[in-house]
Order: structure tokens, then C-alpha cells, then sequence
């Protein structure tokens, strides 16, 4: 238990960001849904987005934070409604913009420690992303286990043996130990 703590308790002492923000914009021509997995309970409304009076999470030296969407691209098979009335035109005037290649926008808003005022940061998502590494792919093992354990109903037939294989594949160097201790959690849930 020493060692835990020793090795977090670093990044707790320093906050390297306050207020911190994020804000997700997915491009209707190449998304027909998603969902954000978890967080239910951090949700903003927009227009608190740039309201530097809404507090937000700290982030401290060291810590990282993963938020995982759910994405049904455009003309999937998982897509079993109709297009929604409106929703179509609005996609054929965004076909012929040079922002169709992207998936999406990703906003993110930050206060400095000891600032008042909030910076912007914004990136366009790629179509394309990069290949998932052990960290990305860790992080979807533990977001389908925390899926499995409240029945969530859109998990279909992925189960326990599924999310320990993915943890298994992804736990990297495990230094301290801990990915091996989340695959026996997995194991015990099951």
C-alpha cells in the first residue's frame, strides 16, 4: 500500500490545470450516433463551456483523463432507423464543405493555476485515427468492464471473457502492477 501511495501521491501535489473543460463536436456526414461512456455525472451545459464561473475537474501533474465515445458512423448496419427528417440536408450541405474528411472537433478549455481566465485549446479529429496503443486499448478494456457490471444494453454479445482478453493484450509494462490487478478484479466480477 506504501508504494501506491508514493507512487501517486506526486501527482497530486501539483495542479498543472483548473477548470478543466472538454467538448466534443461529431460531423453528422460522417456520424449517425454516439454516446460518451461514463461521466454521466460530469456532464456540462453548453453554454457553461466558456462560462469561466463553472467550475470544472483539476488536473494534476502525472494524471491523465480518458473519455471514451461510442461512435456509429454513417451508413453502418447498426443503424436501424430512418434518417431523421431534417437531418439529411443538412448532411448534403456539409458533403460539399472541406470539413467532411473530418470526424469531428474536440474543444478544450483550461485555467491556469491562480488564473481567472480560461484558454482554448481545439484540434479537428481525423477520419483516420491513429492505430489504439496498450494505454488506448486498457482504457476501453476497463470502460467494457464498468459497461458489463451495470447491464448496460449495448454491449450485445461482448462479455467477461472479451474484456479480460482486451486487458490481458494491453497491459503493457505494468511497473506497479496495477493492470494485472484490474484483470483479477475482471476475473472476480465475472
Amino acid at each position: 500500500i506504501l508504494l501506491k501511495l508514493v507512487s501517486e501521491a506526486g501527482g497530486t501535489l501539483v495542479t498543472i490545470a483548473k477548470d478543466v473543460k472538454i467538448q466534443v463536436e461529431f460531423n453528422p456526414s460522417r456520424v449517425f450516433a454516439y454516446r460518451l461512456l461514463g461521466y454521466e455525472n460530469r456532464l456540462l451545459r453548453d453554454e457553461d463551456f466558456k462560462n469561466d464561473k463553472v467550475d470544472a475537474g483539476d488536473m494534476g501533474s502525472g494524471h491523465t483523463v480518458t473519455a471514451l465515445y461510442e461512435v456509429t458512423p454513417v451508413g453502418s448496419p447498426a443503424v436501424r432507423s430512418d434518417p431523421l427528417r431534417y437531418q439529411s440536408a443538412a448532411s448534403d450541405v456539409a458533403e460539399e464543405a472541406p470539413e467532411t474528411m473530418e470526424l469531428g472537433f474536440l474543444k478544450l478549455r483550461y485555467k491556469d493555476p491562480g488564473a481567472d481566465t480560461s484558454q482554448l485549446i481545439d484540434l479537428t479529429i481525423p477520419t483516420e485515427p491513429a492505430a489504439p496503443d496498450d494505454d488506448f486499448r486498457f482504457a476501453a478494456a476497463i470502460a467494457g468492464m464498468g459497461q458489463l457490471l451495470t447491464d448496460a444494453k449495448y454491449v450485445g454479445d461482448w462479455g467477461w471473457d472479451d474484456a479480460i482478453a482486451l486487458a490481458n493484450g494491453a497491459k503493457g509494462a505494468d511497473e506497479f502492477g496495477y493492470r494485472a490487478e484490474a484483470v483479477q478484479l475482471m476475473r472476480l466480477a465475472e
